[in-house]
């Protein structure tokens, strides 16, 4: 069954390529006149400024002037008190996080680019000819059997989330998290209680599954017992084979990751943790933000547009043990001993389970993963491209959230 997009006007692709018309989006954005542009922003973007101006500014450690040598920068000293101060002030009611492999780390799952340590460092088992090939859609269309082996250690349900979910899902509570965009497949902001209409999994997951040709839906719990069992599941309309939705090179991304097209140009707050921003074009979702919005990176190393010098006026970046940042910054925002017991009453609960109910033959027999009319993209690398694409429709906890902020929230 091939996907239908008879109604629908011929678009380009979005690769990595085409990642500078993002930023010139963001540019156009800011300069515009219409509805974002600096004049209906004019009063707000000076207030912001003015709170900024008053903060001590991202010191930055001396650089090494070689030209052979990479821009590597410090941590900026006073970066996360600059950012507490502005969350404690009201400043940043539309928190948007962006979140990658660093962040799942300290739950014992590894990142997929620290050298000796990452997930394509150790590949040489599944024989595979270059690491990103195991989730590559035309190789695992011909050989699916190394994504199979790698997906039975990668499946959910052996890691549990760590402080940083906690922190993001802190956010929440307190009423002011817009929105959480992950690269991750590992299913732990699901597990740690961060409510599906907050959570963007941009790289898909295995809560659901699908015929990789047809794209009709298969049940996700047989797909993971015959994974499991080292058996291929097999597609019951064309019978090619099923994989879970996590999106490979090749794919569309998921539906609601176009919710970036509202959220990104109404947040007030970006904060960027545990992510090498080299996959586009998620990577390229820190650059739509308005210029004039404080970015907030939390990494073990400088990427992507930290990597500038010096940095933009509104930037501030905490480098190091990612775990350990986010606590100091949970500290000084009051935020830690609520995030304690957060952690300590999930414990205590029944981890809501991570294998959605399957759709009737009905909703299944025609249904295909595609992106929102007049809208199509792809994940794309050297070599390759990533995507895939399921799509939800957006509940909305933005009223309990509301309400637990008025007497939760830290000031």
């Amino acid at each position: 069954m091939n996907r239908s997009r008879s109604s629908q006007p011929p678009v380009p692709r979005v690769t990595r390529s085409a990642g500078s018309r993002l930023t010139e989006l963001a540019e156009r954005l800011d300069s515009g006149p219409g509805p974002y542009g600096k004049q209906r922003r004019k009063q707000t973007d000076s207030a912001l400024a003015q709170d900024l101006s008053q903060m001590s500014m991202s010191g930055q450690d001396t650089l090494n002037n070689s030209p052979s040598a990479s821009a590597v920068k410090s941590s900026s000293r006073g970066g996360l008190a600059s950012v507490a101060r502005l969350v404690k002030l009201g400043r940043c009611k539309n928190v948007v996080v962006v979140a990658g492999a660093g962040v799942s780390t300290a739950s014992g799952i590894p990142d997929f680019r620290t050298p000796g340590t990452g997930l394509y460092a150790n590949l040489e088992k599944y024989n595979i000819p270059y690491p990103e090939a195991i989730f590559n859609i035309d190789y695992f269309s011909n050989d699916p059997q190394p994504f199979f082996s790698l997906a039975k250690a990668l499946y959910p349900g052996s890691h549990r989330p760590n402080y940083i979910h906690y922190f993001i899902r802190m956010l929440h509570h307190k009423g002011l998290l817009l929105r959480v965009y992950t690269q991750n497949i590992d299913g732990l902001e699901r597990l740690c209680g961060i409510p599906d209409d907050k959570l963007v999994e941009a790289h898909g997951s295995f809560a659901t599954a699908a015929c990789h040709l047809c794209y009709t839906a298969y049940p996700a719990e047989e797909a993971k017992q015959a994974i499991m069992n080292d058996k291929l599941p097999i597609c019951t309309f064309c019978a090619a084979t099923v994989k879970p939705d996590v999106v490979f090179f090749g794919e569309d991304l998921p539906q609601r990751y176009f919710l970036n097209t509202q959220d990104f140009p109404k947040a007030d707050l970006l904060i960027i943790m545990g992510t090498s921003l080299q996959i586009e074009p998620f990577a390229s979702l820190v650059n739509t933000i308005r210029s004039t919005v404080p970015r907030l990176l939390l990494n073990r190393n400088a990427v992507g547009p930290f990597e500038k010098v010096p940095l933009r006026r509104a930037d501030h970046m905490e480098l190091g043990d990612l775990e350990e940042t986010v606590r100091r910054f949970a500290e000084m925002l009051g935020w830690n001993d609520d995030i304690e017991d957060l952690m300590r009453s999930q414990e205590t609960l029944s981890l809501p389970t991570l294998i959605s109910s399957p759709l009737s033959v009905d909703q299944t027999s025609c249904q295909s993963r595609g992106t929102p009319a007049g809208t199509e993209t792809s994940r794309s690398r050297a070599g390759g491209q990533r995507g895939a694409s399921s799509g939800s429709e957006e509940t909305d906890s933005e009223t309990d959230s509301k309400s637990s902020a008025s007497s939760s929230q830290s000031t």
